[in-house]
């Protein structure tokens, strides 16, 4: 039996937050349905800034000497990443974004006109929640530019998503409410 691994990132500084208890609810899921997970908190890496030297399309991994190693590592084993970040100013926390821009020789190839995927095979789960209660989040896109953020670093890495799932109004909330806790399950198997 091939053996399935999940990596699992938290890119929340907020290890008790509604963000990490939502990784947490699908690791739990995940480990049920015989997944060997990996977690990582972005908030506990030594990540530099990028350069912007971009040898890292030649490479295929930043050439700074940091925890981007381990995290590659990790990116290349996996066959599912789950990234749970937050919503903050209608995008993702500067770790996440700098994770992103890290990775950029890992995810993908410059070619002559568009990019050239390096990931491709890999499946990724998202998970986010924002501190404005529904439906006002929803009016006024609070966690579309998340969303946008994070599909878009996967999706040109040539990774397909197999779920998406938003927590509004995190702020009066201690737990996820169970219709999310039940969507989170429902992500395992697929």
């Amino acid at each position: 039996m091939n053996e399935k691994y999940l990596l699992a990132i938290l890119g929340s500084p907020h290890t008790n937050g509604m963000t990490a208890t939502m990784l947490n609810y699908a690791i739990r899921k995940a480990e049920e349905m015989g997944y060997n997970v990996t977690k990582i908190n972005l908030y506990e890496k030594n990540l530099s800034y990028c350069t912007g030297c971009r040898a890292c399309i030649n490479t295929q991994i930043c050439v700074q000497k940091d925890d981007i190693q381990e995290i590659v590592m990790c990116l290349q084993k996996c066959q599912t990443i789950l990234l749970a970040a937050p919503v903050y100013w209608a995008n993702v926390p500067a770790p996440v974004k700098n994770l992103f821009d890290r990775l950029l020789g890992t995810a993908m190839e410059e070619t002559s006109a568009f990019p050239k995927p390096r990931l491709k095979g890999k499946k990724y789960i998202l998970l986010t929640s924002c501190n404005t209660p529904y439906p006002f989040s929803w009016i006024f896109g609070q966690s579309r530019g998340a969303i946008r953020s994070m599909d878009e670093f996967f999706k040109t890495a040539g990774m397909k998503r197999i779920g998406k799932i938003v927590c509004s109004g995190s702020a009066s909330k201690k737990e996820p409410p169970k219709r999310t806790i039940k969507k989170i399950e429902s992500l395992f198997p697929y």
